[in-house]
C-alpha cells in the first residue's frame, strides 16, 4: 500500500520536528482533506516557530472561519497584515484588511 501525503509528511516528522517546511506541506495537505482542527494545530505549531510572510496566517484565519471561531480568525488575519507588511507584502495585507473591513 502506498502512503498518503500525510503519512509521508508525518514521518519526515518524526525524524526532523522541527522542519518547518514539512510541517508547512502538512498543514497544506491538511487544508486539501478537509481535516480542520489538524490543519488548526498544524499551522499553529508552524507559526509558533517560522518566520512566515503572512500566508499562513490567512490559511488559519480562514480555518478558523469555518469552524465557526472568529474572534480567532480576526486575531489571525490581523497578525497576517502586520507580518505580510513587515515583510514588504501589500497585496497581501491589503486583502486580510480588506476581510476583515467587510465582517
Amino acid at each position: 500500500m502506498t502512503a498518503s501525503r500525510i503519512e509521508i509528511f508525518q514521518q519526515m516528522l518524526v525524524t526532523d520536528p522541527a522542519n518547518t517546511m514539512v510541517l508547512f506541506g502538512l498543514a497544506k495537505e491538511y487544508e486539501k482533506a478537509g481535516d480542520e482542527a489538524k490543519l488548526i494545530e498544524t499551522l499553529e505549531r508552524y507559526l509558533a516557530a517560522a518566520d512566515d510572510e503572512g500566508n499562513a496566517y490567512g490559511m488559519l484565519a480562514r480555518a478558523y472561519e469555518r469552524t465557526k471561531e472568529g474572534e480567532k480568525a480576526r486575531a489571525a488575519y490581523q497578525r497576517g497584515i502586520e507580518v505580510a507588511t513587515s515583510h514588504g507584502h501589500p497585496g497581501m495585507a491589503l486583502e486580510y484588511k480588506t476581510i476583515l473591513e467587510s465582517e
